[in-house]
């Protein structure tokens, strides 16, 4: 069988699940957690990061960055100046190029802003960054972060940590329709059929964090995810039935008594 892999900036992953490391109890669950996924990319919020009280806990030590994938992205983020500034931070700290893009327009609804989020896109990209980029799911902006030079397309499924699931599948599904690029699912997701449905729709990925962060067994949700996940590739892969109005029987016609 072909090897289905994930491949973000033309470097391959196993999984096509990405994990994020906020609201877990503890850096121990969140690291068990993250194993029990499967994830081989986790998203760290830089702007949360101990860098300066070497006496706390480093996530690193939880979570080996030689075997896991470290995005780190700009949660917490208003405007285009926050943003730049604090990914050419973990350029600096950690060398880091591929980065998740978040600009958030509203504190309670947490929804992209778009004009600051094509802005620090535009540049980002100049300035050789591998930008995967939050946005919500309108087609016509995917289009230009595309053109701008993202890395990857990451429209929401619902506001960040709502876990409503997709609450517009065609969108998505125009969007899958019309990019070349990795489209990943990013934020609003609740519970593991809700990664199916997005993998079910031809997206390359999903991004998820409240929903196994939060659950009452996160291990066993994490476990759930990465299952779905699976299940919904395959499912994309072998080709759903077409749809119809009118029943079909399973049987055939011949030889009936």
């Amino acid at each position: 069988m072909k090897k289905d892999d994930l491949i973000i900036s033309k470097k391959k992953f196993n999984s096509r699940l990405i994990v994020g490391t906020g609201k877990y109890k503890n850096m121990a669950e969140c690291a068990k957690a993250i194993k029990i996924s499967g994830a081989d990319i986790v998203t760290v919020a830089v702007r949360r990061v101990n860098i300066s009280d070497k006496k706390k806990p480093l996530l690193m030590d939880y979570i080996d960055p030689k075997k896991i994938t470290y995005l780190p992205n700009t949660a917490g983020c208003f405007n285009s100046d926050e943003a730049l500034r604090t990914l050419r931070l973990a350029r600096e700290i950690g060398g880091w190029k591929l980065v998740k893009l978040e600009v958030l327009g509203d504190k309670q609804n947490l929804f992209p802003e778009m004009i600051e989020t094509l802005k620090s896109t535009e540049i980002l990209t100049k300035e050789g960054f591998k930008v995967m980029v939050y946005c919500n799911d309108d087609p016509l902006m995917a289009r230009r972060l595309e053109n701008a030079g993202a890395a990857a397309i990451m429209p929401l499924a619902a506001p960040i940590g709502s876990g409503l699931g997709i609450l517009n599948k065609i969108n998505i599904q125009i969007i899958r329709d019309q990019t070349n690029l990795p489209l990943i699912i990013d934020a609003g997701l609740g519970q593991a059929s809700d990664a199916t449905i997005a993998m079910e729709l031809g997206c390359d990925g999903v991004l998820v964090n409240t929903a196994i962060a939060k659950a009452k067994k996160p291990f066993e949700m994490a476990k759930a995810f990465k299952n779905a996940v699976i299940a919904g590739r395959q499912s994309f892969l072998s080709g759903r039935i077409e749809k119809k109005l009118m029943g079909s029987a399973s049987s055939p016609k011949k030889g009936i008594i």
